[in-house]
């Protein structure tokens, strides 16, 4: 099993831009983190650490016993697959099973086990008959679906999605969930970026707020979508979910069930309670 350990991590961009400020964080192996926060809160400066694609300015970063730093990208990309925010800047290949081929072949899969993982990452987002076509001859929302796909082939013990349901319909996010909840039940650790709360809410035990660098709240979404904390999610530009709106004035919490929130409706309206 794979951690994840921040420690005072600092970055800053050529121009002296400083994106991370001082970040600690802890991930355990198997865990599903949504990492959430405004445009510019070093969301995606963060996670590209836990890959190797940036280096920290200052602090350090581990996945597992490795130092992020000084580890080869090979290596880290065998332990941390990243579906980019945006899909056309990962796909290049010329059909989207070879999309989904590349990565997993650059880990080292071969032959059956290689057809197999391709296979069921393709079908795991619904493109399993799109196996020949280009991949820009999809649409946008199921080109991040194919971008996902090929991350997923990648069988690595830590998946990262950045921002995952964006461009998506209702059935492309019941999708999305799926997938978080298949990763989840085999173990493996999920981390997403997002603005989308109510998916936040719906799939991820954790929440981690950025703003200017910064970790400023974390916590479960009962923890992170109470009513006090909600001046500061709109810090961040961020707003409650309308179940957590509907819970805070019923008196049932940030996540009510929806039979709990039936209920005190049914009681207000015929004065039981």
């Amino acid at each position: 099993m794979t951690d994840i350990s921040c420690s005072g991590v600092r970055y800053d961009y050529a121009g002296g831009v400083r994106a991370l400020d001082g970040v600690d964080l802890e991930i355990a192996a198997g865990s599903r983190v949504a990492i959430v926060g405004q445009n510019g809160s070093g969301k995606t400066t963060l996670v590209r650490h836990f890959n190797g694609l940036l280096r920290a300015t200052e602090g350090r970063v581990l996945v597992g016993n490795l130092d992020t730093s000084t580890t080869r990208i090979a290596r880290l990309a065998a332990l941390v697959g990243l579906a980019f925010q945006d899909p056309d800047r990962q796909i290049f290949s010329g059909s989207a099973e070879a999309e989904v081929a590349f990565g997993a072949r650059n880990v080292g899969l071969r032959g059956a086990e290689l057809e197999a993982s391709v296979s069921e990452a393709l079908a795991s987002v619904g493109l399993d008959g799109e196996r020949k076509t280009n991949p820009y001859d999809l649409g946008y929302s199921r080109r991040k679906l194919l971008s996902i796909a090929s991350v997923l082939a990648m069988r690595t013990p830590i998946v990262v999605l950045d921002e995952p349901t964006t461009g998506q319909d209702a059935r492309g996010v019941r999708t999305i969930q799926s997938i978080v909840e298949r990763l989840a039940d085999e173990g493996r650790t999920v981390i997403a970026i997002s603005h989308d709360m109510r998916f936040v809410s719906a799939s991820f035990s954790r929440i981690v707020v950025m703003r200017s660098g910064r970790t400023i709240l974390d916590g479960t979404a009962a923890d992170v979508l109470e009513e006090p904390r909600w001046p500061v999610l709109r810090s961040t530009n961020l707003e409650p979910t309308y179940a957590a709106v509907v819970g805070a004035r019923l008196g049932l919490g940030a996540t009510p069930t929806d039979s709990a929130v039936v209920d005190a409706l049914v009681a207000r309206s015929t004065g039981v309670g």
